[in-house]
């Protein structure tokens, strides 16, 4: 759990995650992770008195696997609609044509959705960048390229937090997800630009060990100094 004053709920299985927010009657799911994630959803839902049934939307930062990878089935039990960048349209079908650079991401994820049986979801609503999602008191769509082109994080103005997905990770050390995950890494600096101008008070990242929305924005400071200073160096062109 992160907050439960605020309806936020973190679930973590397997180093990556997922934030269940609820309102009132009524949940929201940001990513929808892979093994052991659906019994953790469906226990924190009969912790909180829920059905799958107040589950009213699944929000996917972008389309790879770990983040995508219960979205068909926690859809079918919820009847929550499904919403994704259009971007993002090829890594949820598995239909994405990854690059050499990229060729571990692309054996990895063709080796899950064999041992997953994975199905993938059917979008229900193509977002885009500054759209206001109508849950947990209003969520604006960030959009945030670098990890793939279609890459969003999801604002909320009324509790100050952004959910970053995956620009970047915050275990040891806050750091870039590996280069072999990026499809379009030379979006990465505009993309932190981006956020540092956002300046929320609180961030929440996919992969972390840390549940806390303040000390993650202070892991985020950190990585965003490193990378203005040129400690980390971005590519800048395709």
């Amino acid at each position: 759990m992160v907050n439960p004053l605020l309806g936020l709920y973190h679930i973590r299985a397997f180093g990556y995650s997922c934030y269940l927010l609820v309102d009132g009657d009524e949940a929201v799911l940001i990513d929808t992770g892979m093994w052991g994630c659906v019994r953790k959803i469906e226990a924190l839902l009969e912790l909180l008195d829920f059905e799958w049934l107040n589950l009213k939307a699944i929000l996917l930062t972008h389309g790879h696997i770990d983040h995508a990878g219960n979205a068909h089935t926690i859809a079918s039990l919820s009847e929550g609609k499904v919403y994704i960048h259009r971007l993002e349209h090829a890594h949820l079908r598995g239909e994405y044509h990854y690059s050499k650079a990229n060729r571990w991401c692309a054996r990895g994820e063709a080796l899950l959705r064999r041992f997953t049986h994975y199905t993938p979801a059917t979008p229900d609503i193509y977002f885009q960048d500054q759209d206001h999602l109508p849950f947990w008191g209003g969520l604006r769509v960030i959009h945030l390229p670098g990890h793939t082109t279609g890459h969003c994080g999801f604002y909320s103005e009324k509790h100050d937090i952004l959910f970053a997905g995956d620009l970047f990770t915050y275990f040891l050390r806050p750091s870039l997800p590996p280069r072999s995950f990026c499809t379009a890494p030379w979006f990465l600096r505009e993309s932190f630009d981006k956020v540092a101008a956002l300046d929320p008070s609180g961030i929440l990242c996919s992969h972390s060990w840390h549940p806390d929305p303040g000390q993650t924005r202070n892991g985020f400071d950190r990585l965003y100094r490193r990378i203005c200073r040129g400690s980390i160096c971005l590519p800048e062109n395709k």
